[in-house]
């Protein structure tokens, strides 16, 4: 078996209206930090739990958890579990609630971010 074909099958088993403006306003991926997003690869749903300093969690519907780290950096996402490793176009914040289709080499799945933070406050500025 190939090492493509086993990252996405890996990713299938074992296991997410974006705006572009909330990816400028935070870092990449901070307002899924702490959150869970579901993500539905060929008809199965993992739950993927983002936590913070770059560590995941992807839970099967079993109930199964396989350890995984994940980066965002305005063009990807990323999982990694040391075993497979995938990337999604990532240039979009997700919002809570909204279905999002993305594409990884392995085909396409749906995401679903269950909540998301809020972007930080932006500074009011001096006025002079």
């Amino acid at each position: 078996m190939s090492k493509r074909l086993f990252a996405c099958s890996f990713f299938a088993l074992a296991a997410g209206g974006l705006t572009s403006a909330a990816v400028a306003q935070g870092a990449p991926g901070s307002e899924i930090v702490g959150q869970s997003i579901q993500v539905t690869t060929n008809g199965v749903t993992n739950t993927i739990y983002f936590d913070p300093g770059g560590a995941a969690r992807i839970m099967s519907p079993s109930g199964n958890v396989v350890n995984a780290t994940w980066v965002a950096n305005g063009q990807t996402l990323c999982l990694n579990t040391g075993a497979a490793n995938e990337c999604w176009p990532y240039t979009q914040a997700f919002q809570a609630g909204q279905t999002v289709t993305l594409t990884s080499s392995c085909g396409p799945s749906t995401w679903l971010a269950n909540a998301v933070n809020q972007p930080p406050p932006q500074s009011a500025g001096e006025r002079g």
